[in-house]
Formats: C-alpha cells, structure tokens, sequence
C-alpha cells in the first residue's frame, strides 16, 4: 500500500492521519470546470491521463450534445425551481485519497445508482485503489440539501461501507455545489469524509482519437427522424460522440487525426494492432481514457465484417477498434443510420460491454434481456439477430423499427458505474475480470425443440504441445429443413466453448480475436445439405493457453440459433500427454510461449512484437524439422509468407507492404500436406484452408497447372475419407471457385 492509510473509508479515530480532504463550493476555480458553453477542462490530471497540448488537445461533444446539466434531453422534465440537477460527477482534492464519486439519481434515464473510484496519493505519484458502487440509494430532499444514502458494493473489505451524500442545492445561476461524502459502520458510527467538487455533467470522460485511410471519409451524423422509429423516440441528429453524451458519457474528439495509406487488399487483426501501435498519437500501454478507432476499407479474410473491437491479444486490451468503410459508406438515410449503429456498436466493446447475447458468459456475469438477449433494442445487438420471441416480428426491419438509439439500462449501469478497471481502456481484458465460469452455464437444456444438433470433434489425444483443433458440426434433426445463421467459428461470437481442465477448473474459450459480424448468413438444412462445418484453434485466447498441462480435458460447446435457441454440444474428452522424450520437451517449450500462441491464432504474423515467437518457431523448423509437431510452424510459417504483410511506419511516413514469399510459402506448406494426407498433420477442415493457400501460392508463382494438381488432389483425396456426399460436393465445388479465381487474378 502507497499510503499510511490503509481503509479510504476509516475515520480518523481508526488511523493516525485523517483522510479528510478540505475543500468547499468553489474549490476548483470557475475557469477550471468544464461548462457546456466552452467544454474547457482545467481540473487536473486523473491516474492515466495527459494534460492536452498541441496536437493532442480535444474537442468536448459538450458542444453538439444536449445540455446534460439542466436536463434539456428530449422528454426529459424540467426544475420548476430551476434548481442544478445532482446528476454527474464530483471528485475530491489534497493527499492520501482521492475520491471521484458518480452521482446518478436524476437527470435523463437516472439509474438511482452513487458510484466511486479511490485513488492513493503518494508523494507525485498517484494510483488506483479500488471502487465501489451503492445499487440502492435513499434519496431524501429539503429545501436546502438532497441526501443520498446507501449500503455499497466495494472491490475490497471496506470497513465503513454505508455511504452517505450531502449536496446542497444551488439555483442554476449559482456555481454547483461541491457533495460532502461520508462513510458509516452502521447508522452512527462514522468514519472517513470527502469534499468533493464538482467536475462535469458526465459520469466519465473518454478522448477519443479516429483516423483513416486515405479516400475513406468517416461518419458525420444521421437524424433519427430520417426513417420510421419508435414513437416514443423524438427525432433529433445524433453524432457519435452525441450518441454516448445521451447516456451520460464525453467523448472528447481528439485534434490529433491523421490519413494514413490504404491497402486495396483489406486489413489484417495484426496490422490493425501495429497501425494502432504506430498511429494512435495517445497510446500508451497503460490503463487510460484514451480510445482510438481506424476507418478503414475492408476486413481481410471474412465477408460481411462491419467493425471490428481488435485490440483483445495483450495485457492492456480495448485500446482500439476499426470500422470497414466499403460495407457500411453510402449517403442515404439507410446506410447512415446503420453507419451510426456500427461506430457506437463497436465503441461499446471498448468500454467493454459484450454483444446482447453474451452477457452472462462475462466475469462478473449480467443477466440476459428478452428471449436470451436477442430481443435486446441496444447498440450491441445485431439488427439482424433481433428476435423477441413469444411470436413478436422480429428481424433487421423490426429491429429499427423499434429501436430509440439507446442502449439497455444494463448497459448504462456498465458506462456508467461499472468498477473502474472493468470499464477504462487498458485495464480489465474484454468482457472479463477473471476467465473461470459457472460449469451450469453450458447445461444441456431441459427441452431442444431448436431442430438442430451441435457436435464438436477433436483427436482423443494431443501430443503435450500441440495446437488443440477442435472441428464443429451442425445439423439439422427435421429433414423437412431448418434455417438459421451459418456463423459457427466461435470468432464470430455466436459460439461459445467452454472447457473443463485437470484441475476441474471451467473456463471460457476467449478468442484472441473476435470479429462483428454485422450481416445476415443465413443457411438452410435439409436432407440434400443436413449439416455446416468449421474448424477453430481454441489452445491460446485473452486468457493464455488454454491446455498447457498434461491430462483429461472436457470440452463442451454452445450455438446460438438466429430464434435464441441454446444448442449445446455433447462432451468431447480428450487428453494432452505427458511428453515421452527430452525432445518432446524442447519442442512443447518452443510451441508453449505467449507469442506462439498469438501466431497460431492469427496464422502468422509480421508485427515486430511477435518477433521471439516467429523465432522459436523457425528454430523448431531448423533443429526439430522430423518433430511430428514440426507440421505446425510450418504451417503458420508458410500461410504467412503466401500473404503480404502491411505496416504503418510511426510518424506517418506511410505503408510499407512486405511482398508475399511464394518459394517460402511452397517451402513450408508441401509438407504440411504430404503429412495430413498421410494422418499425421493437420484436421480435415485446416488440410481444406492449407491446400486452397499452397494452390494460391502456386498460382502466384506462375504455375497455374501445378495450382490446378494442388485442388485436384484435393478433391481426389477427400473423396476418399469416407465423407457424406454433401461435404464432398462442397469440397469440390470450392475447388472450382478457387480455379476459377486463380485463373481470372493469374492467368495470360
């Protein structure tokens, strides 16, 4: 602990030094309160955050929002007395604590909620301490002052966890009174007391940096009145930073935009993640307020990505985001709204908020809304997904027909008054505090009258070491035909694995990256196409590696159907082996490390800070090579030389694109398929993705008649691994989309 205090709530009878802080109305001077005629800020430096100069300084969304402070939103009532609402937040000064406290009981939606951060002083330096929030607020009002009071929810032990507040009132043509917060062992016992002035209107501030590449111009505005809507939701234009300022939030725009160079070819995760590292002029891996978000042209490697929340693979996650410009420009009111949509969407993910349909799969976990989240009208559900259940129009049409431009109040509770390392960027991991889950969770459903069955595949055994795949099928069980969304990676977010280790601890498969697929995939099974299939590496996510022990794993997965239904998978029991040789070891230690685990993920990478695991790989290609496990570095070693590699030089000095190595990419990949179709390399589902890329590879070369062999082979050899007949007709049919693609990009 930095302080001699060891409780922010005690009173000075508990400790030798009181944690009061002095402080009275006008303590910040007026020029130092952000107002919402200048949207100026003067009142300090918050742990994480930078002073604005220059070319960091920002733009308050005070400026285009409604006026937060008195109240002025559409519908909202007016103070006959006109009187300041409470509403906003209020942070204390001097040393030991400091407390930023939230107060949320009137104003637009208030949640009647007192929430707070403390942060310990100690000497120049100041650091988080912890967080608390009062879910049930008694709230009593006379002529002269407005009393909250609470029992609060806190991140530690709190000795003194009533809380009381006293904020008295102030006419609007007087400065906002400052609120004097008291902690309480029980009703009399009184410990710790803070003066704390007021600071903003918002219950948080967030700058927030966007740039693009060049030729794509980023969202403005949409009025919500373009198009039909709720009738209980007044037309008015929303801006981003407008959209979040309604539910209590400052996005502060950043004067610090830049264009950078474009790609025809679409962007990567990882490129994504350097072009942060290199762009975002704010970032710092630290926990801070600070959010970036790239328009950029399109999504590589997955049709109908809208947006994406890439920035989940390290210690301090949520940093950035991108939207794909080529599928949601366009200037009519339709494309606008869902332009909009997407933005904020993928905002929220940052601020850590998970899609409608997942939110009791998060640490803590929140309870679900309508018909399992997806009759949710918020900005984190899919309009395509919307579905209210109990026979309601449900559907992209339904969605915007009734959906207000808001977010659920579950939601704002998170914005709003979520613990403080849950909610900033680069802090808490997305959509966790902790990776275990309840094993109940993935229970298998009393009733299934979905029409569908999820299995999920695996080898019986892993060699210690080797990258678990698990393949996943779904099939309809009404030959009459099904239909759903054919989104079954667990990226896309709308499958879930969960997986029961050695230890009995269950955890939660967190992707390393996870992709918004904001487009409708519908698929229908039936007797001529009973089943989809797909294959996903699950050893390394957000949390590590997953199976790095040897022994039993029970593994068990979860399909979300486009009607809500939970389909859940039969258990798959597999074991990873002890390693039998010294050998084994070396190998299992080089394929082990973090950075590995990211490249398997991602299927390579150039980014400079995979640099030690591009090495270790490479070193079990050239001391291991006949390893059994060898086949997998040379997989991501060759999948990633058959593709370019963009990068953004820092200082904007422009794109540098590494040209695809096709001697290499042959190099490594042949015997990628040698040994697969031998039974000792990769799944059937990879062996598919790896044969396609080494035809690509061959055609790039200039070998077009040695990419035809390569998906003729192909074919030739699933034909023969006792598949329905269905599977074998796709196989082929992707065959000919390949040869054809390959001949109109290679061909003379």
């Amino acid at each position: 602990m930095s302080s001699a205090i060891e409780d922010p709530t005690a009173g000075a009878s508990d400790i030798s030094e009181a944690p009061v802080t002095s402080g009275e109305p006008g303590g910040i001077l007026p020029e130092q309160v952000r107002t919402a005629e200048t949207g100026e800020s003067g009142h300090g430096v918050r742990q994480g955050e930078e002073s604005a100069d220059g070319a960091d300084t920002a733009r308050s969304a005070l400026t285009e929002a409604p006026d937060v402070e008195r109240g002025h939103f559409p519908g909202a009532a007016e103070s006959a007395a006109a009187y300041h609402l409470n509403r906003g937040r209020y942070r204390s000064g001097g040393g030991g604590y400091q407390l930023e406290l939230r107060v949320d009981v009137d104003g637009r939606r208030p949640l009647g909620k007192v929430s707070g951060d403390f942060f310990s002083v100690s000497g120049s330096t100041t650091s988080y301490y912890g967080s608390f929030v009062v879910q049930t607020v008694a709230v009593s009002t006379t002529a002269t002052q407005t009393t909250l009071r609470g029992t609060g929810t806190f991140t530690w032990s709190a000795s003194y966890p009533i809380v009381e507040v006293v904020i008295p009132r102030r006419a609007t043509t007087q400065p906002h009174a400052s609120a004097t917060v008291t902690f309480y062992r029980s009703a009399t016992q009184k410990g710790a007391s803070y003066v704390c002035p007021f600071t903003s209107s918002y219950f948080r501030t967030v700058t927030w940096e966007q740039d693009s590449v060049t030729g794509k111009v980023p969202f403005v505005s949409y009025n919500t009145g373009s198009l039909p809507q709720p009738p209980g939701s007044a037309a008015r234009v929303l801006t981003v930073p407008r959209a979040y300022a309604e539910c209590g939030l400052e996005l502060l725009v950043s004067g610090a935009t830049n264009v950078l160079a474009d790609n025809a070819n679409g962007w990567t995760d990882s490129e994504l993640h350097g072009a942060m590292q290199t762009n975002f002029s704010l970032w710092r891996n630290i926990p801070q307020w600070k959010v970036w978000l790239l328009v950029a042209s399109k999504y590589e490697g997955l049709a109908g990505v809208r947006g994406i929340m890439f920035d989940s693979a390290d210690s301090y996650q949520r940093q950035g985001c991108a939207v794909f410009y080529d599928l949601i420009s366009g200037a009519d009111a339709t494309r606008q709204r869902a332009a909009l949509r997407t933005y904020v969407h993928e905002l929220g993910h940052a601020f850590n908020l998970l899609h409608s349909w997942q939110k009791n799969l998060a640490t803590p976990p929140s309870s679900l809304g309508p018909n399992q989240g997806f009759g949710d009208l918020s900005w984190m559900n899919y309009p395509q997904n919307y579905n209210p259940g109990g026979g309601g129009a449900s559907g992209e049409t339904a969605y915007w027909a009734n959906f207000p431009f808001q977010f659920t109040n579950n939601e704002l509770l998170h914005l709003r008054h979520g613990y403080y390392k849950n909610v900033i960027m680069g802090a808490s991991a997305f959509g966790t505090g902790a990776a275990e889950i309840e094993p109940q969770a993935f229970d298998e459903p009393i009733e299934d009258r979905s029409g569908l069955r999820l299995e999920l595949r695996g080898k019986r055994a892993y060699e210690f070491g080797e990258p678990p795949v698990v393949e996943l099928k779904l099939e309809t069980t009404d030959l009459r035909g099904t239909e759903t969304h054919g989104y079954l990676h667990p990226n896309n977010d709308l499958v879930s694995i969960a997986i029961r280790q050695p230890s009995g601890r269950v955890v939660l498969f967190r992707p390393l990256v996870r992709r918004c697929v904001d487009e409708e995939r519908t698929v229908r099974l039936h007797s001529g196409r009973p089943s989809v299939y797909s294959s996903a590496y699950i050893g390394y996510g957000k949390e590590g590696h997953y199976f790095q022990q040897p022994g039993v794993y029970e593994l068990r997965a979860m399909y979300l159907a486009s009607d809500g239904s939970r389909v859940v998978s039969p258990v798959l029991r597999t074991t990873v082996r002890h390693p039998m040789s010294r050998t084994d070891e070396q190998v299992a230690e080089l394929m082990l490390g973090e950075d590995q685990g990211k490249l398997f993920a991602l299927l390579g990478s150039d980014s400079p800070s995979l640099k030690a695991g591009n090495e270790a790989l490479q070193q079990i290609i050239d001391q291991h090579g006949k390893h059994p496990l060898a086949v997998f570095p040379r997989m991501v070693r060759g999948l990633n030389a058959e593709h370019e590699f963009k990068s953004l030089a820092p200082r904007k000095e422009g794109l540098t694109v590494r040209p695809a190595d096709t001697k290499e990419s042959i190099q490594q990949l042949q015997p990628v398929v040698e040994a697969s179709i031998q039974g000792t390399g990769v799944d059937n589902v990879t062996l598919n993705m790896v044969m396609r890329r080494l035809a690509r590879a061959e055609a790039k070369q200039g070998d077009l008649e040695q990419a035809t062999s390569v998906l003729d082979r192909m074919t030739e050899h699933f034909a023969g691994q006792h598949l329905s007949r269905p599977v074998v007709d796709t196989i082929r049919d992707q065959a000919e989309e390949t040869k054809a693609h390959l001949v109109a990009e290679y061909g003379r």
